[in-house]
């Protein structure tokens, strides 16, 4: 029986580190957590933002995710949608969901990432 969803994963082009770090750190705010050693050879990153988890593993046949992507949910979707506009990202805003306010934008290497907040 699957009782939570761990984590989500999306690649990323090598090199691309830094700029990962920028964006899902400081940009969206999440923590980077350490990979295990035995992963961490590997390149890549992982982030966490209280119980969510992000992963950003290295592809050297990279293509960014323009269909698939993660729902991030946020709290205060106004504002979040600014922060990300005031760093430079894309914020297209999408009514087609009932019951919530949303919006995609990409991450630095082109990964289509959707936010979320629902409507009380």
């Amino acid at each position: 029986m699957i009782t939570a969803l761990d984590h989500v994963q999306l690649a990323a082009p090598p090199g691309s580190e830094p700029a990962l770090r920028t964006y899902y750190g400081e940009v969206l705010g999440m923590t980077e957590i350490p990979k295990p050693a035995a992963l961490a050879a590997n390149g890549g990153l992982w982030f966490a933002c209280g119980p969510v988890q992000l992963h950003l593993g290295i592809d050297p046949d990279f293509r960014p995710s323009r269909k698939a992507h993660p729902g991030l949910r946020v709290v205060g979707m106004e504002a979040f949608a600014a922060r990300l506009a005031g760093h430079g990202a894309e914020v297209v805003w999408d009514e087609k969901l009932p019951g919530h306010r949303r919006f995609y934008s990409e991450d630095p290497v082109g990964n289509r990432l959707e936010f979320l907040e629902p409507i009380e």
